[in-house]
Order: structure tokens, then C-alpha cells, then sequence
């Protein structure tokens, strides 16, 4: 099934409304993950341009996770046929059943034909906690999204709830430390020795942690160790928005976006933060600075903003206010959707109508662009473009805040861990 609409150049498009553009860029996008996914494994490429550390084969846990989530959005919204999507997670489910996996934690990146383990880096070469973390958080969406009595549906539940069972969160607190450590491997053991502390992307990581059937952590672990982070709590204001949480600025946006393509953070609060205040308000400080362009660079503005991870003309880097390059990416902006609607749909109409003969391409937008280098990422990466479509389709729906968070084992880990949502609430009353 071919789900995009292959557009080279989206001067012709000046007639549609906010909603049909909306679902052209959501469907666009969707095809990285439906007609680009690797032949064999069905999951996510990393990236779609061939570099010399890795080619094609090179797929993506993480990554893949996103895509299993934007797959899901194109059966709701009719664009994929739900038996096929059903299919086509059933392959990749069986994949990663077989694919390298370090007590039940996969890597980075896998081959995405034998699934054996590419090195992320020279002593990077086991199990990723957090990775798996973003993996898992879409299969568990899947779980309760396909909820048929077909053999299909029904087989891809069961394997999903093996492997979610599977994965030895416990494990990565080595030996009962009171924080989770992020790598492990046979070859290298705990060598890495990178304690995954925030304010990060890696909620998501705690919660399912918290939340696991078999291999769950206790919530001190969450407390001593996730909350002890020396840049987890900030409270300062910046241009105005004072930010709860995180580094100065609140370093790039994805660290308000991975955790929440499954987790609601409409509602969401514990002792440290409402979480929707918290994102919010990393979004707006994000857009603020690029308004105010303290460096100057060209095209930054109103309609232009968004300080990313992503590829650069040198080199994929962590881009944000205090690292700034003048790089926008625009799943900066997308991916923040929820939180700043009015502003992100700006950006998408002038990315779109304005910009577009340079960034719109077969899978959607290019992965970054620096008008001041007069450069433009001849790139996607399966994390930039799964929160596109994703947070676009919380903010339109809900729809996957409303899975992920239907899970029961979510609820009591989040529930354990001391945090208060309106889903909590309704699933007492359930």
C-alpha cells in the first residue's frame, strides 16, 4: 500500500486548510516509516542517507518504536488498512523476538537483516535501557491498539506481552544501586557507566521500569536516583517562562517530546513538577530564543524556530539555546504541537508554503536546514521524524496518549511512583 503523495514542490498546495495540511504532512512522513522501512525486519531505518559508519542495513530500536506509533496513527486515520499494519508489526515483532538482546534489552541499532548488533560506539555494543525504552512504549501502544480476535491481533498481543516481560529493567541497576544505568554489555560489562539521571528524555525509562510485569525497580530508584540528577530541578526564568525543570534554556526540545509520544502529560504531576507546565514552558523559552536571535542568524523568527538534536553541516548535534548553530529543525517545532499549537502551525505553513521547495521531500520534511550556511539536510532520522507525526496526532486526537496510557501495568508504575493524572482517576473509577 503506498500511503504518501509524493510532492516535489508544495507551491501548487497554497489552497489547503489547516487540517488537510496537517494530514499531508502526517501521511508524507508516515512513508519513512511504511515504504522506507528496512525489506526484511520491517523495522525503521536509522537514517535515510548512506553514510560511511552506517548504510541501510543499520535499523533503529528506538526509532523503530516512533514508527510503530506513527503506523498506528495511519490505521486511525484510514491511510494504512489495519490488517496490513498488523502484518507488518507481526514481522517485527518476530524479528526483534530473534534479533541480539542483552537480558531482554536490546541494542541501539541492530542489522536489519541478520539482527545481530551494530556498534553504537567502541565499548556501545550491548543492551540500550533507554532505546528500548522508546521501542517498547510504541509496542505497548500496539498492544492495546490492536485489540481484535483475529489470529493476527491475537498473536501480536502475546508476543508483545512476552517481550515487554522479558526486559530485565532490574538489571541495569547494577546490583541494586539506586539509580538505572543506561548500557550493558558482554563484552564490555557496565564500562560505560552512564547513570541516566535527570531532566532528560528518559522519563519514559523510569515509568516502565516502575511498571515492568516481572523486573520492575523499586520507586527509590526513581527518587534517588532520576530526581537526584544535578539538572533536574531549574525554576529560573528565562525571556519570561519560568522552567521547572531541566538545563539552562531547557537544551534541546526533544527532551519534552520522546518520553510524552506515550506518556499524557496533560494533568501529570508529582512532587517535582506538573509535567504539562514543564513542557509547555520548555517550548515556549525555545521559541522565545529563536525570536529574539541573540546571534543573529538568518530566518530565525515567529515563524522559524525550533532547537533540536539532529544533523548539522558539520555533524549531528545537540542544537538548543546555549548550542546554538543555527540549525532549525522542524520537528522541533512539530513535535510540539501539543504545547504550543498556534506557534507550531505557523512553523508548518511557513516550512511548508514558504521554504518548501527546499524542505519538502518524499518522506516529509528534511531532518535540519541552516539558511545561514545556506545548507539543507540531504537527511531524515527515524527519531526526528516519528515525533512529527506522533505529537501532530496527540494534539489532534490524543490518540496515543489514550493508548499508552490505557496500560494497566503504566498506571500502577505510575501510580507507584508517586505521579497523579486524570487517567489514574478514571481507572479507579473503571
Amino acid at each position: 500500500m503506498n500511503i504518501g503523495t509524493r510532492t516535489s514542490h508544495p507551491a501548487d498546495r497554497a489552497d489547503l486548510d489547516d487540517d488537510a495540511l496537517l494530514d499531508l504532512v502526517q501521511r508524507q512522513t508516515l512513508r519513512y516509516f511504511w515504504d522506507f522501512a528496512h525489506p526484511v525486519s520491517g523495522l525503521a531505518r536509522e537514517r535515510s542517507n548512506i553514510t560511511p559508519r552506517y548504510g541501510h542495513e543499520a535499523v533503529t530500536t528506538g526509532g523503530s518504536g516512533f514508527g510503530v506509533m506513527a503506523i498506528i496513527t495511519g490505521v486511525s486515520r484510514g491511510w494504512i488498512d489495519r490488517a496490513e499494519a498488523a502484518e507488518r508489526l507481526w514481522t517485527m515483532t518476530k524479528f526483534l523476538e530473534k534479533a541480539d538482546a542483552y537480558h531482554g534489552i536490546w541494542p541501539h541499532f541492530l542489522h536489519g537483516e541478520t539482527g545481530r548488533t551494530i556498534p553504537f560506539s567502541r565499548k556501545d555494543d550491548g543492551g540500550d535501557l533507554v532505546e528500548t525504552s522508546f521501542l517498547l512504549m510504541g509496542l505497548l501502544c500496539a498492544r492495546q491498539f490492536f485489540d481484535g480476535t483475529d489470529a493476527t491481533e491475537t498473536r501480536l498481543r502475546a508476543l508483545i506481552d512476552w517481550l515487554w516481560r522479558e526486559a530485565e529493567w532490574s538489571w541495569h541497576t547494577q546490583g541494586g544501586r539506586n539509580v538505572l544505568y543506561w548500557h550493558w554489555s558482554p563484552n564490555n560489562g557496565w564500562s560505560m557507566n552512564h547513570e541516566i539521571r535527570g531532566w532528560s528524555e528518559c522519563l519514559i525509562t523510569y515509568v516502565l521500569a516502575a511498571s515492568a510485569p516481572r523486573y520492575a525497580v523499586s520507586p527509590e530508584i526513581y527518587h534517588r536516583g532520576w530526581a537526584d540528577g544535578r539538572h533536574f530541578t531549574n525554576g529560573r526564568s528565562y525571556l519570561g517562562t519560568t522552567l521547572p525543570l531541566g538545563p539552562d534554556w531547557g537544551g534541546p526540545l526533544f527532551l519534552s517530546q520522546y518520553s510524552f509520544l506515550g506518556i499524557d502529560p496533560r494533568g501529570l504531576s508529582d512532587r517535582y513538577a506538573d509535567y504539562w507546565e514543564q513542557n509547555v514552558a520548555h517550548a515556549e523559552v525555545n521559541r522565545a530564543y529563536c525570536v529574539e536571535n541573540p546571534l543573529g542568524f538568518k530566518g530565525y523568527g515567529a515563524d522559524c524556530w525550533g532547537l533540536t538534536s539532529c544533523d548539522g553541516p558539520l555533524h549531528y548535534d545537540g542544537h538548543s539555546p546555549t548550542n546554538d548553530r543555527g540549525v532549525i529543525a522542524p520537528t522541533a517545532a512539530l513535535g510540539a504541537f501539543p504545547y504550543t499549537p498556534e506557534a507550531s502551525m505557523r512553523a508548518l505553513q511557513h516550512f511548508y508554503h514558504d521554504l518548501g521547495d527546499r524542505l519538502w521531500s518524499d518522506y516529509g520534511f528534511i531532518d535540519s536546514f541552516s539558511e545561514t550556511a545556506d545548507w539543507y539536510a540531504p537527511s531524515h532520522l527515524a527519531i526526528d521524524q516519528g515525533p512529527i507525526v506522533v505529537m501532530i496526532e496527540n494534539a489532534r486526537s490524543g490518540l496515543l496518549w489514550k493508548l499508552f496510557m490505557s496500560c494497566p501495568e503504566v498506571r500502577a508504575g505510575l501510580g507507584r511512583l508517586g505521579f497523579a493524572s486524570p487517567h489514574l482517576t478514571d481507572a479507579l473509577v473503571s
